[in-house]
C-alpha cells in the first residue's frame, strides 16, 4: 500500500496551482517526497513565481498537458475545466493501482467542468462515476464539529424524498465505519432531524417519524451507538460542545451552514464509501485573487493531513486484519 498523497492541482485558473504548491514548500522533505501534485508543470511553475518562491518543482509533479499553459489567471475556461478532469482521472487511476494511498484536490470550477462536457455536480459524483461506485457521501470534518450528509447538490424537494430509511441508514453506517477507521473505537452518531423539532409528532410533517427513526433504530440494532432524529437546532450546538463525534445531516445546507460558520477555513472536505480515499479543500477556486501570491493555504494543509491519517488508518487496519 502506497504512502504517497497525490494532490490533483483543481482549475488552472485559479488558486489550487498557488495553494498546492505553498502547501509543497511547507512539508519536511521526508512529505515532501511523499507527495505528488497532479497538474501541469508550467502552470505550477508560474504559481511558484507568482508567490516569489525558489524550488524546482519538476521531481513533485505529475504532468499533463494543456494547450496554452499557463493559461490567464481568473478566467472561466473549457479548457481549465478539461484540465481539471483530466488531472481527477489520472490520479483516480493512479489511486486504483495503488501507486498514490489518498487523493487531496483542490478546488474546481463546476462551470468550467460542464463547458469541457464533464457533465458532474461536483467531485464526488465525479468520483463516484470514474470509479464505478453506487455510492459516495460527504463528510465535513474539523476539530469540534463533523457532519455527514444524506444528500448534497440536489434540490431541497428532492433531498427530502431521499431522505429513505435505507439512505439515512447507509450514511450512518458510512459514518461509523469512517471514524473507527481514524481512530474512534465507539462514535457517537446523532441524526438531525428533517422538519422542525423533528415534525413534533406529525404536526409540522411526518418523514422524521416514518423513514429517519426507523433508520436510527436499525443502525441501533447493529450495535451503532446511534441517537435521534434530533431537532437540527440544538443537535449541532450539542455535538460542538462534545456531546458527539459525528452529525448525520440530511440535506446539504443543514450540514454545510454550521460547518462552515464554526470552521469555515479549516474543514476539510472527506468522500466516504469510495474504493479510493479523497480529501479535498472546503473553498472554491477564488479567481478573483487567482495568481496574486495571495491565496491562504491553510485549507490545503488540513485536508493533507487528513489525507495522511487516512493512509496511516488503513496501514493500521490492514495489520489488524
Amino acid at each position: 500500500m502506497s504512502n504517497i498523497i497525490g494532490i490533483t492541482m483543481g482549475d488552472p485558473c485559479g488558486v489550487g496551482p498557488e495553494i498546492s504548491v505553498r502547501a509543497l514548500l511547507d512539508m519536511s522533505g521526508e512529505d515532501r517526497d511523499r507527495t505528488r501534485i497532479y497538474g501541469n508543470l508550467p502552470t505550477l511553475e508560474a504559481a511558484r513565481d507568482a508567490l516569489g518562491l525558489d524550488i524546482d518543482l519538476t521531481p513533485y509533479v505529475v504532468d499533463l498537458p494543456i494547450e496554452g499553459a499557463p493559461l490567464a489567471w481568473g478566467q472561466l475556461s473549457p479548457v481549465a475545466g478539461d484540465a481539471a478532469f483530466r488531472f481527477i482521472e489520472k490520479a483516480v487511476r493512479d489511486a486504483e493501482a495503488k501507486t498514490i494511498g489518498c487523493i487531496v484536490t483542490a478546488p474546481i470550477n463546476k462551470e468550467a467542468l460542464n463547458l469541457a462536457g464533464h457533465h458532474y455536480d461536483g467531485h464526488t459524483g465525479m468520483l463516484r462515476s470514474l470509479t464505478g461506485s453506487k455510492a459516495a457521501y460527504m463528510l465535513l470534518a474539523s476539530e469540534k464539529l463533523k457532519v455527514i450528509h444524506v444528500s448534497t447538490h440536489v434540490s431541497l424537494k428532492e433531498a427530502i424524498q431521499r431522505a429513505t430509511t435505507e439512505r439515512v441508514l447507509a450514511t450512518i453506517r458510512a459514518g461509523d465505519a469512517h471514524l473507527k477507521r481514524i481512530g474512534y473505537a465507539a462514535p457517537r452518531i446523532a441524526i438531525a432531524g428533517i422538519n422542525p423539532h423533528c415534525g413534533e409528532n406529525g404536526l409540522f410533517g411526518t418523514e422524521d417519524d416514518d423513514q429517519i427513526a426507523p433508520a436510527v433504530a436499525a443502525a441501533r440494532a447493529e450495535g451503532i451507538d446511534a441517537h435521534g432524529p434530533i431537532s437540527a437546532d440544538t443537535v449541532f450546538h450539542r455535538a460542538y460542545t462534545g456531546a458527539f463525534d459525528l452529525i448525520v445531516a440530511q440535506y446539504h445546507d443543514q450540514g454545510h451552514i454550521p460547518i462552515k460558520l464554526v470552521a469555515f477555513d479549516t474543514a476539510v472536505n472527506v468522500s466516504v464509501d469510495l474504493p479510493i480515499d479523497r480529501t479535498s479543500v472546503d473553498h472554491g477556486t477564488a479567481f478573483d485573487i487567482a495568481g496574486k501570491g495571495i491565496a491562504n493555504h491553510g485549507n490545503m494543509l488540513e485536508a493533507i493531513a487528513y489525507a495522511r491519517k487516512l493512509v496511516t488508518g488503513r496501514a493500521a487496519h490492514a495489520e489488524q486484519g
